[in-house]
């Protein structure tokens, strides 16, 4: 092969690598919050310095969180999670008609910046008929789902998300909703940040806690 040709595929394999290779280059996204816990009741006008997206129309309407059509942009806390955490908020859809009816979506141990990098719980999503806590890809197998509960709109819910271990667990309304058994597990930098997320459903959030969890007792031997 030629220089040239060599030159043009060095620039293609470039091109291919540059999504891969950005996050790495640009570095863990920056924390504006201490933690461990955190409190949000959304009661003000701007969201502030705690809050950061890439893209989507986010604010503060009335006292809670409002994102819609934000089309995968998650608005993220500049907070790193402890390891093991429980992470609770209300969330309401008024999102009545159209092909994505409730579309609930939140993302837990993604990287800050990025939608699908950590793990993509969504109640609701695909026209409204499955619900699903993701591993990264929300299309793709590594996933659990269940499709026999649509969200009402304009009723506002309960959530919890908690891990210990290895464990993902989500309740809605105290009760366990969806359960991911993870054997490695997102954690660290690159996978400790909480984020919001919607796609086009007009969603609202609010009373967001967050509190670290004590890890579960080794087995005994």
């Amino acid at each position: 092969m030629t220089r040239a040709g060599w030159l043009g595929l060095g620039g293609v394999v470039a091109l291919a690598s540059a999504p891969l290779l950005t996050p790495l280059l640009r570095g863990e996204a920056a924390a504006s919050l201490p933690g461990p816990s955190f409190s949000d009741d959304f009661e003000r006008r701007d969201l502030g310095p705690a809050w950061g997206s890439a893209g989507g129309p986010w604010s503060i309407r009335q006292g809670e969180l409002w994102g819609g059509g934000t089309r995968n942009n998650p608005l993220w806390l500049g907070m790193r999670l402890p390891r093991d955490v429980a992470v609770e908020f209300t969330a309401r859809s008024e999102t009545a008609t159209g092909n994505r009816p409730g579309d609930v979506k939140v993302e837990i141990f993604g990287d800050g910046r990025t939608a699908s990098s950590g793990y993509v719980l969504v109640f609701g999503g695909w026209g409204g008929s499955t619900s699903v806590i993701a591993r990264r890809d929300e299309h793709g197998s590594d996933r659990v789902e269940r499709t026999d509960r649509r969200v009402e709109p304009g009723r506002t819910y309960r959530m919890r998300i908690e891990r210990r271990g290895d464990r993902l667990r989500w309740l809605v309304d105290g009760e366990e909703f969806l359960l991911l058994d993870d054997p490695k597990p997102l954690s660290g930098p690159g996978h400790d940040r909480f984020g919001f997320s919607s796609w086009d459903a007009d969603l609202f959030f609010d009373d967001l806690r967050i509190e670290p969890l004590l890890s579960p007792s080794p087995p005994s031997p």
